[in-house]
């Protein structure tokens, strides 16, 4: 992977801005965010609505029709920059905007796919990501799109010319930091809309926080460590501790005790509350950090006024697994026992489907959503795991030679039950779709000592599959009931987010390359379309001009070909790609 050489400046060609009928009009207001989810002539958030249900009103593609969907047009990304496109798009006032691999940006005409703009941030030499070279999406705001980078910083760009309004560094990259979450803009009384992100690099040790800065100057409003013993900050000056000072870590192991929340995060009007998932602790190895290690793998609500810690959930105390808590807190409302309540689900890595009450983090119930776990019996009744001892990877202090602990096969694999690739929660059918995989890990732990810009794991491991005839999961969960509805099974890996419509529908893509629209009741498969290369992206929809259009970005990568094992060996055949694809009704046109 060959970068260009580290520059704060960035490139930017501005190609034939003043389209004709692309109508560059208001900028995104406080309005447009807390709408989006009903606006269908819109999707100005990263999960189409500030709580991200992923699900839209829109019903003129459903289930007697979509059998007659043909592409619109086709957008290619362009050079030989391919690998993996994660990206959910935005749109707004006929443009859509879609990030791609490598920190692109790209404007196009949501019509007819011509390019508007291109902004290419220019990596330097020496960058770490995890998973890919990937972005999962802009976030807009006023008049700019938000975009972070791989190289851990932030960019504003005018959302008419594509040039830098404003650019801040988020950490130093050479220290394992990077960036490749869509930023969330959360409307605030005292600071008025804010953009908030996370951090990734928790195989490197860093130490996970989330930050807000103002829209206009990229200024840094509060900041909130997400490990225990930390001192937030606001207005630049030091505030509250998260948690307690080694209530649940050793010594000074939380320096570099990792918990990035890599994922980015949703906010709750009704809350008012953002909800954020943390990523594993480190090292992997856990005999080396005896207790909980709070908040690592945990969902946290932050207060986005001040970045006060409101609550926290752990999903996986002590993880010896590499079970991230990133997975996304959807809030939405049900009747439990005749009394209804504003709860939030979460589909964790570690393989079973939470619910909380999402104003104060109070477990409700969780369920097992993949096959043969095999780390745990199961979840008690306040939430915590009945670990399986001999299902954690062995000390390697106390085998023959001291490098290498007893080795286990344990399920889920470390890339999830869940993981990077959205739900959706459907509020007609009140289920949640999950894109699960079902597979397992021989893993074990080594020796390891934290040494900066260097991976921090020590663990050595190697996914396999659980099935013989699949490995994807697409599965239709009732969140009240703990049951699943219904099950798709794919060949390879899940990968790719969910979009539900109130046409009665589900679309999500697979690595061999298909679009697919499924019966939101019952699971049906009613049409598909291949891309030509796999897809691990978001779907979107939105109506242009009377037309309602499905978008989705293309193009095969992320973290199962480079992370998957034996399991990346089964599919390494799939073909890369980068390009954006939008669909509509043969009846239909554009614009």
């Amino acid at each position: 992977m060959k970068m260009m050489k580290s520059t704060l400046l960035a490139g930017v060609s501005a190609l034939g801005i003043a389209y004709a009928g692309v109508a560059l009009a208001a900028g995104v207001t406080d309005a447009d965010l807390l709408n989006d989810a009903t606006n269908t002539k819109q999707v100005v958030t990263n999960g189409m609505g500030l709580q991200a249900h992923r699900f839209s009103p829109l019903k003129q593609i459903n289930t007697s029709n979509v059998k007659d969907l043909v592409p619109a047009w086709s957008f290619s990304f362009g050079g030989e920059k391919q690998r993996g496109q994660e990206a959910q798009a935005l749109v707004h006032d006929g443009v859509l905007y879609v990030t791609g691999s490598y920190s692109r940006l790209y404007a196009m005409d949501a019509k007819t796919g011509e390019k508007l703009w291109e902004f290419d941030a220019r990596l330097p030499e020496g960058i770490m990501p995890c998973c890919d070279v990937i972005n999962r999406g802009p976030a807009l705001y006023g008049d700019k799109v938000f975009f972070g980078t791989l190289d851990a910083q932030i960019y504003a760009i005018n959302a008419k010319t594509g040039k830098v309004a404003w650019h801040k560094v988020i950490d130093d990259f050479k220290a394992g930091y990077s960036y490749s979450a869509a930023p969330l803009i959360v409307p605030t009384k005292a600071n008025g809309a804010l953009v908030i992100t996370g951090v990734s690099g928790g195989e490197f040790g860093v130490v996970g926080r989330v930050e807000a800065r103002n829209v206009d100057t990229g200024e840094l409003v509060w900041s909130r460590p997400v490990l225990e013993g930390l001192t937030g900050s606001y207005q630049g000056k030091d505030t509250t501790m998260t948690g307690k000072a080694n209530e649940t870590w050793p010594g000074d192991m939380y320096k570099t005790g990792g918990g990035a929340p890599w994922l980015g995060g949703t906010y709750d009007p009704e809350t008012k509350l953002i909800f954020m998932g943390t990523g594993n602790p480190a090292p992997w190895n856990s005999w080396t950090r005896p207790g909980d290690n709070r908040w690592t793998a945990s969902r946290v609500a932050i207060n986005p006024e001040n970045g006060d810690f409101v609550w926290g959930f752990q999903t996986t105390p002590h993880d010896g697994w590499d079970f991230d808590g990133v997975n996304e807190f959807i809030p939405f409302d049900a009747k439990v026992h005749g009394k209804e309540m504003k709860l939030g689900g979460t589909a964790d890595r570690n393989g079973f489907f939470y619910v909380l009450d999402r104003t104060n983090g109070k477990f409700l119930h969780a369920m097992p959503f993949v096959s043969k776990i095999s780390w745990a019996k199961g979840i008690d009744k306040n939430g915590r795991p009945m670990y399986n001892d001999d299902n954690r990877p062995g000390d390697p202090t106390k085998s023959a030679d001291g490098k290498e602990g007893k080795s286990v096969f344990s399920v889920p694999s470390f890339l999830g039950g869940k993981n990077q690739m959205p739900v959706s929660y459907d509020d007609q059918t009140h289920l949640f779709y999950v894109p699960s995989n079902e597979w397992g890990m021989d893993i074990h732990n080594e020796p390891v000592v934290y040494k900066k810009g260097a991976a921090y794991l020590g663990a050595g491991f190697n996914i396999k599959p659980v099935f013989d005839d699949h490995i994807g999961s697409l599965k239709a969960i009732d969140p009240i009931a703990q049951k699943v509805v219904w099950e798709y099974k794919n060949k390879a890996p899940l990968w790719a987010g969910i979009l539900s419509t109130a046409g009665g529908l589900v679309f999500t893509g697979t690595p061999e390359g298909y679009l697919m629209a499924f019966d939101a009741k019952t699971g049906a498969i009613l049409w598909k379309f291949n891309v030509g290369t796999g897809i691990v992206a978001p779907p979107i929809t939105w109506d242009q001009d009377g037309t309602q259009m499905i978008g989705v970005a293309a193009g095969w990568g992320g973290a199962v070909p480079l992370w998957g094992g034996e399991v990346a060996k089964t599919f390494k055949g799939i073909n890369q790609g980068g390009s954006y694809w939008t669909f509509k009704l043969a009846s239909h046109t554009a614009g």
